[in-house]
């Protein structure tokens, strides 16, 4: 069990360092405003959709990928579920009425690429890549539908889906990438080899930048803002209990393999979404708010993530 705990510590200290690089290079002025929102661009518009092509390529067969989607509906079950308990936690604990709508979409959507992609990386290596982003899709399926339609009742006080927005999210550029890689392997298509370098070394940047955001991000918000308020704690408890237990119940009797029931619960246990703070100031919702669970949510997901690692072990 101790090996287990250093393995996960381990994994989690090699994200750690390089976000703790993101934050001391904001903290001395390296950065300004509009710095987050080009890494933010250039991660999931152009290295993580090489990422997924050069890795799906590399690591996976026609056969292993087709086994893939019928387990997507895991990870959409606890969502719904996760969804439904949002309000009843809310209700008991009290939370701000202004809050509910931001409340209930940090409650229930985690943040399953610029966090979970790494640390599943970094925890199991590339073969956990296909299982992130199933959860993944159901993750960003959910986010922008039913968790923008709750922040803009917040904000705007009505609300309403944007069918084709939210169709141009969920296929966005990450997604656009693992599809792509998909029908190459299909189709038994081999790319060249300079364009699978190409690709490959521009998918290299995706966990450092993706690190380096997340550092920002946490300077940004600031770590004095951290308060462990009522509304704190009702995330905190949805990211970091409900959420891995509910998706633990849901797979432990299934018949996947191990590796993906860690990654479903991993996944399931991550931060808040850094785009909730950017959709809740787009729609006039508390930002102030998301940013700090954000950052609450981050910091803490380095002590939550071992231990979790050490439960997940010693059952499956």
């Amino acid at each position: 069990m101790i090996s287990i705990f250093l393995s996960a510590v381990s994994g989690v200290l090699i994200i750690l360092i390089m976000v703790v690089v993101g934050f001391v290079l904001n903290e001395r002025g390296w950065f300004n405003e509009q710095s987050p929102r080009i890494i933010s661009r250039l991660v999931t518009q152009i290295s993580l959709p090489c990422y997924m092509v050069t890795t799906i390529m590399h690591d996976f067969s026609a056969g292993q990928l087709k086994t893939l989607l019928p387990d997507l509906r895991y990870p959409v079950i606890s969502m719904l579920i996760l969804f439904a308990l949002s309000f009843a936690v809310a209700r008991a604990i009290g939370i701000k009425r202004a809050h509910i709508g931001l409340f209930s979409s940090m409650f229930f959507n985690s943040n399953t690429v610029f966090i979970g992609l790494p640390i599943n990386l970094a925890l199991f290596g590339n073969s956990s890549i296909p299982y992130v982003l199933v959860y993944y899709m159901a993750n960003t399926t959910f986010f922008w539908t039913l968790g923008v339609w709750l922040i803009q009742r917040d904000g705007l006080h009505e609300a309403k889906i944007d069918p084709l927005t939210a169709l141009k999210k969920i296929f966005s550029p990450p997604l656009l990438g693992f599809i792509l890689g998909v029908i190459l392997v299909m189709l038994h298509v081999s790319l060249p080899k300079f364009i699978m370098s190409d690709l490959s070394y521009i998918g290299a940047l995706t966990i450092p930048m993706s690190m380096i955001f997340i550092g920002i991000a946490i300077s940004n918000a600031g770590l004095s803002r951290m308060r462990l308020s009522r509304d704190a704690w009702g995330i905190l408890l949805g990211r970091f209990l409900f959420a891995p237990a509910l998706m633990a119940l849901l797979v432990l009797p299934s018949s996947m393999s191990p590796l993906m029931k860690q990654v479903f619960i991993l996944q399931a246990a991550m931060p808040v979404m850094t785009n909730a703070p950017v959709v809740s100031k787009l729609y006039h919702a508390d930002d102030s708010y998301a940013a700090i669970m954000v950052t609450e949510t981050t910091v803490l997901s380095v002590i939550v993530i071992p231990i979790l690692m050490v439960i997940i072990k010693t059952f499956l």
